[in-house]
């Protein structure tokens, strides 16, 4: 209904949003897709008969706000602190975002250099406890550093504990990363991560719903997540409790189609229990950069193979192995029984065990064959990996 719209009043009006509508409200979002921006804007202006589904005292409320916006002074406060606005029309946008549906932002504001639509191509988010442990903190790091390395851009919520962690792992790593905040993306919060904040807005970028100002509450926080599920490909969780924001980030990746990744904790761990929780579901147990490659990117981006040591028993053919482990570990046996053991003939029995003693693997005892001492260690190693 929209359409003919000049962008630069699609622009200010949107502006004007999101000092109106909250971050997630899909009443707001409703009614921009059944009466446009422009519908929108103008009936909240003048104060008329509230639209659908919202009470006279919302409306109120929202009619009170729209009183005190002023898109054109927040541009202007934005552009002085290098902040733009990017909106679904605009280049820049992520066409992921739209998976929201109507909870889908008004637009964001983008602090920093590179493309927010480029970038969030390639993205992993890294979520997790705030008040973390020291494990918690180093798995961060290590899988934000472990994915800038492979090209990916870490994204997470800039708060304390995890999500500092992932950032300053990948920021170590001369790669990319993105934080996704619940206030003005020109007010850093919380307060101690100024620093890294305003590193990560020079090194990659800072993003966020609210206008230049705005401050963060409880449930500014909680909404927030649902951007970083949508921009990212999946949500890997590091240490969450039972009732942690992070898990509402990995529903939401959940319900959105992402990938949902949790790295395991101590079975005794209340930090860790949330995330366990998610394992036994639908989420994938990952332990490092490599395997969240896997599973989040393209075809034959694999994880190297998990092995143990190769032992020398590794190296023979599968023949020659399964006589080995046919014979018993204290007794000799006679070549009937170790051929019924290795389910072969005994003419091929005898062949390997002649290969086995070669290889010092087993002796002959008068009408039978017995392991050697060096070979049991062999033999017991690999029966227990069985």
């Amino acid at each position: 209904m929209n359409g003919g719209d000049d962008p630069e009043d699609e622009l200010l009006d949107r502006v004007f949003l999101t000092r109106v509508v909250e971050p997630g409200d899909e009443v707001g979002g409703r009614w921009l897709r059944e009466y446009g921006v422009r519908e929108v804007v103008r009936r909240l202006r003048a104060g008329a008969e509230p639209l659908p589904g919202v009470s006279y005292k919302r409306w109120e409320g929202l009619t009170a706000r729209s009183r005190l916006a002023e898109p054109e002074r927040d541009l202007a406060v934005a552009r002085e602190a290098g902040v733009r606005f990017v909106g679904p029309d605009d280049g820049e946008w992520p066409g992921q975002l739209d998976d929201l549906g109507d909870a889908r932002p008004l637009g964001l504001w983008v602090r920093g250099r590179p493309s927010l639509r480029m970038w969030a191509l390639r993205s992993v988010a890294v979520v997790g406890a705030r008040a973390c442990t020291e494990y918690g903190a180093h798995m961060a790091a290590v899988l934000g550093g472990g994915l800038a390395e492979r090209g990916w851009v870490v994204v997470s919520g800039g708060a304390y504990g995890v999500d500092g962690a992932a950032h300053r792992g990948a920021l170590g790593a001369g790669g990319a990363t993105v934080a996704v905040l619940a206030c003005g993306v020109d007010r850093p919060y919380p307060r101690g991560h100024t620093q890294l904040i305003s590193r990560i807005a020079e090194q990659g970028l800072v993003v966020g719903e609210l206008p230049p100002g705005d401050h963060p509450t409880p449930s500014r926080f909680i909404v927030r997540n649902r951007v970083i599920a949508a921009l990212t490909r999946g949500t890997v969780v590091i240490e969450a409790a039972h009732r942690s924001g992070s898990l509402v980030t990995a529903r939401a990746a959940q319900r959105l189609g992402r990938h949902t990744i949790g790295v395991p904790g101590p079975a005794t761990s209340g930090l860790s229990a949330g995330v366990h929780e998610l394992l036994r579901g639908e989420a994938v147990l990952v332990t490092d950069a490599a395997e969240v490659v896997e599973l989040v990117g393209d075809m034959g981006e694999l994880a190297p193979d998990r092995r143990g040591p190769v032992l020398p028993r590794d190296l023979l053919e599968a023949d020659a192995r399964r006589v080995l482990a046919a014979l018993p570990g204290r007794r000799a046996a006679t070549v009937g029984e170790i051929a019924r053991g290795a389910q072969t003939a005994e003419d091929d029995a005898i062949a390997r065990l002649y290969e086995l003693r070669a290889l010092g693997y087993v002796e002959r005892h008068g009408d039978g064959w017995k392991l050697t001492r060096q070979a049991m260690i062999s033999v017991r190693g690999g029966r227990s990996r069985c």
